[in-house]
């Protein structure tokens, strides 16, 4: 059988670095998102959709999202959507998949994976689910969904969210998915694939390449690897082929560079022009070095028109350590006398004072005074 492998859709995600229009564009990206997974399904002819965990943001979200999402699946009423509640959603008192909202407007073709007991997806195959009740189990959840089954000749498919053991630094949480157990599983053919989610980058997972975690369609921060994709699975006991598709349109950019001199400044320039989709991207910088007043004043320029050619743009503090170094030739480019000169003549002062924060503000100063003057010219 063929299925298409999905999780960490996260609909309803909100970003503080993110304006109102640009937060609108993220979200309706991943609502598009959905939309292209369900015609991908049906373009590569696949059976179902799973959706392995943290399908919502959490289980607040506003009643839109919801329903523009069902619209989403809706628009493929021939492929079914599985999903899993995960860590962000869980299956607890306030769970979104038991509000009002959501059983009164549930599309026919989405299905919550909210049970242990096996669900029929294909002739002679199934699904095992491992929802999770809370935002912190006491079990590894996945290993325990194929305990509660008997034995089956079917082709089965463990449908889970989390943290794998080899993973994690903390050996001592309950929660964590056992690699082992999974490839001993499916070793004794008592599983065929172990669909995951949680974490956002396409990842085989052990040895039998039938252990795979998603990724997120749509990116949601810098240190993914490989986001924007779902998994195309040829399933078959005796074969399993598994594809990446990206379906992602946006992307989180860092640009890490060491600033000296106007060619240094060229080539950060020459890096944030190359970027495509600048409209759908995220960019941080973390910048290093020492600049002077003019250059300085040209990297601020650069940088305001960055801010209104991405959707956002923001300065990795600790990553950041750029200095401004004002020299004396440059001083007497401003063309200030009487006590505007002298005012100056202090702030120079000030610049070079062993007092970090003293210092800083004074160089903000001129900056700003040197920026006035050339305006003013």
């Amino acid at each position: 059988m063929k299925f298409i492998h999905t999780a960490d859709w996260q609909l309803g995600m909100t970003r503080h670095f993110l304006s109102g229009e640009a937060q609108a564009r993220f979200s309706q990206a991943r609502l598009d998102a959905v939309r292209s997974i369900g015609q991908l399904a049906t373009d590569e002819e696949c059976e179902f959709v799973v959706a392995c965990g943290d399908v919502f943001e959490s289980n607040q979200v506003d009643r839109q999202v919801l329903t523009r999402a069902f619209d989403a699946m809706a628009a493929t009423p021939g492929v079914t959507f599985y999903l899993l509640p995960g860590n962000h959603d869980p299956l607890d008192a306030a769970s979104i998949y038991t509000s009002h909202s959501f059983k009164e407007r549930r599309p026919a073709n989405v299905v919550v994976l909210d049970g242990s007991e096996p669900i029929e997806v294909a002739a002679g195959a199934e699904l095992l689910a491992a929802p999770w009740t809370s935002k912190r189990p006491l079990a590894d959840l996945v290993d325990r969904a194929v305990d509660l089954v008997g034995p089956s000749d079917a082709l089965r498919v463990v449908v889970g969210h989390g943290v794998l053991d080899a993973r994690s630094p903390d050996k001592r949480d309950p929660a964590l998915v056992s690699l082992s157990r999974l490839e001993e599983r499916i070793s004794a053919g008592e599983i065929h694939y172990a669909a995951l989610g949680d974490r956002h980058s396409v990842t085989n997972e052990g040895t039998t390449g039938r252990i795979w975690y998603s990724g997120a369609p749509e990116p949601t921060d810098y240190d993914e690897v490989d986001p924007g994709k779902v998994l195309l699975v040829d399933l078959a006991a005796d074969r399993c082929v598994v594809e990446s598709r990206r379906v992602g349109t946006w992307a989180f950019e860092l640009v890490e560079q060491r600033l000296t001199s106007d060619a240094d400044i060229d080539t950060l320039q020459s890096t944030i022009d190359a970027v495509t989709d600048k409209e759908r991207t995220v960019l941080k910088l973390a910048l290093v070095g020492q600049i002077t007043l003019a250059q300085s004043d040209r990297l601020d320029r650069l940088l305001e028109h960055c801010v209104d050619r991405f959707a956002a743009v923001e300065e990795w503090k600790r990553r950041t350590d750029l200095h401004v170094l004002p020299d004396d030739i440059e001083a007497e480019t401003f063309g200030l006398s009487g006590f505007a000169a002298e005012a100056l003549d202090d702030l120079r002062g000030l610049a070079r004072s062993s007092d970090d924060s003293q210092a800083a503000e004074a160089r903000d100063a001129m900056a700003l005074l040197y920026r006035l003057t050339r305006s003013a010219s």
